[in-house]
């Protein structure tokens, strides 16, 4: 009997402090590579994003190392995708008593990793923990690996 097995693993970042746009032009350059080749793109990458995603790439490798226990050779970006986050209004103090709006956008990253030395489908006599129910603690697997920096209030803290 040939039961279907985790092959994939995911990180997801949110509110992560900087436009869904600007993330995307470098999410783009990254999908479906492998894990060494996306480290060094990230690393040589002159924009803004690479340093979240860099964050969100090695967690997931970590994810995948500890879930499936694969080695990273074997590691392909299989999804990556960016979702708008909420824009957190602020308003800035001008002159003669007066405010200005400013919105500061945030975005949700999730980063998907297939291992591609593990098949899909495997015989359940072969392993012998595949036919045990799994807990329900551990259906979902992700790690949030970047911190809400407007939730401590150190953005616009000059007085």
């Amino acid at each position: 009997m040939l039961k279907k097995i985790k092959t994939e693993v995911c990180a997801s970042g949110q509110y992560i402090p900087m436009s869904a746009d600007k993330a995307r032009r470098v999410i783009d350059q990254i999908r479906g590579r492998s894990y060494e080749e996306t480290l060094m793109i990230l690393e040589l990458m002159p924009y803004r994003a690479c340093y979240p995603l860099l964050k969100l790439v090695y967690s997931a490798a970590a994810n995948a190392s500890y879930i499936l226990n694969s080695n990273e050779s074997n590691l392909v970006i299989s999804k990556a995708e960016v979702n708008k986050g909420i824009s957190v209004k602020k308003l800035k103090p001008r002159a003669r008593g007066r405010s200005y709006p400013i919105k500061r956008t945030t975005c949700h990253i999730t980063i998907v990793v297939k291992d591609i030395s593990i098949d899909e489908y495997v015989e359940a006599d072969d392993i012998p923990w595949l036919g045990l129910k799994t807990p329900g603690w551990k259906k979902k697997y992700t790690a949030m690996a970047y911190y809400n920096m407007y939730i401590s209030g150190g953005v616009w803290d000059k007085k």
